[in-house]
């Protein structure tokens, strides 16, 4: 699956992307913002990544930032099993930080999370020492559960406080809270 939007191309990482790839996610400020990703990150990470099976729900795709030259991959955004809920997960390279570029990709996803998955609910959650990313998560529509939870860091080593947050669709292709349905382009 790929999505095409007005500035962005997603679409599955391929092995040949593994360069590309440690080099856009290799700065620490990132990897101490996510999850599962070890610091510092290498290329053999990154291949290993590429690799990685993936369910049939789970749909993650790097972003590439369209150009007139070869498009540059800038971050990873992505949907994933958690627990028996669906979770997005995104990440971009600082260099691409504070552009919109998140929030972009980010409503590319929900959509296939809504139109193509028939997902009806989405779930979140960010540090609550990354305050960006809640920002972000907010302006897609998830709204906050209210409930903090310990998530394990690899790059830090340890738990971290995770504010969670949750998007729930009604029938009508919004999401609950009444945000407007914005679809990319899609291809198949």
């Amino acid at each position: 699956m790929f999505a095409v939007t007005e500035r962005l191309l997603l679409r599955p990482g391929w092995a040949d992307d593994a360069p590309a790839l440690a080099e856009a996610i290799a700065h620490e400020e990132v990897a101490t913002k996510l999850a599962h990703v070890p610091w510092p990150y290498t290329l053999d990470h990154a291949r290993s990544f590429l690799e990685m099976p993936r369910a049939l729900q789970d749909a993650t795709f790097l972003i590439f930032a369209r150009t007139r030259a070869k498009p540059r991959l800038i971050g990873c955004v992505g949907l994933q099993d958690d627990q028996g809920e669906t979770e997005i997960g995104y990440w971009l390279s600082p260099s691409y930080w504070g552009l919109g570029f998140a929030t972009e990709a980010g409503r590319a996803v929900i959509s296939i999370a809504k139109d193509s998955l028939r997902i009806p609910r989405l779930v979140s959650g960010h540090f609550i020492d990354n305050p960006a990313s809640g920002h972000v998560l907010r302006k897609l529509g998830f709204r906050p559960t209210g409930r903090i939870e310990q998530r394990k860091c690899v790059a830090r080593g340890h738990d971290v406080p995770c504010a969670l947050y949750a998007l729930d669709f009604d029938e009508d292709g919004k999401s609950a809270e009444g945000n407007p349905d914005m679809r990319p382009r899609m291809a198949a």
